[in-house]
């Protein structure tokens, strides 16, 4: 089932979210659900907390359109490791029509219980390494506009406004 994405400025983006205690039907109803939101949106990731459920969930898949799809499920993700730098445009399913530069770590290696509870360590660099580190941030309530100079920032909050305040004339 296809679920509402939560966009700026909900109050829920910015919670942090829960450890998955147990896995069970109801958190692979959870990734199905989010994993069919993701690809509809289209996305390449989706954490958990963009979906209002405040737990440690996110699925990533940054195959190309073209490919055969290589989803990855990480439930309680937590990267051990990370160097290099990467500066690269970011987009966010719950940040429409907005995109900016971010600083990331260009390598990380992270440590996640899989679907059947098994831990699995993933080694990801270029695209996966920026996937991992901004849907891990969503799960401490960190938005990737959280990252950019205080200067763009506000202008980010002042556009946001903006096309709300649009939004809710035509409403």
């Amino acid at each position: 089932m296809i679920r509402e994405i939560l966009t700026y400025p909900d109050p829920a983006l910015k919670k942090k979210s829960a450890p998955v205690t147990v896995i069970n039907e109801k958190t692979r109803e959870l990734v199905r659900d989010m994993a069919e939101t993701m690809y509809a949106a289209p996305g390449v990731g989706l954490a958990a907390p963009q979906v209002g459920i405040l737990q440690r969930v996110i699925v990533i898949d940054v195959s190309a359109k073209d490919e055969t799809p290589e989803l990855i499920v990480a439930i309680n993700p937590v990267i051990i490791h990370a160097d290099g730098e990467s500066y690269e445009e970011e987009g966010c399913l719950s940040v429409p029509k907005y995109a900016a530069n971010v600083r990331r770590h260009a390598n990380v290696v992270v440590k996640a219980l899989n679907l059947e509870g098994e831990e699995i360590t993933c080694r990801a660099e270029g695209l996966l390494a920026i996937a991992f580190q901004h849907e891990i941030d969503h799960l401490d309530g960190i938005l990737f506009v959280d990252h950019i100079s205080p200067l763009k920032r506000e202008i980010f909050r002042k556009k946001y406004r903006r096309m709300q305040e649009e939004r809710q004339e035509k409403g």
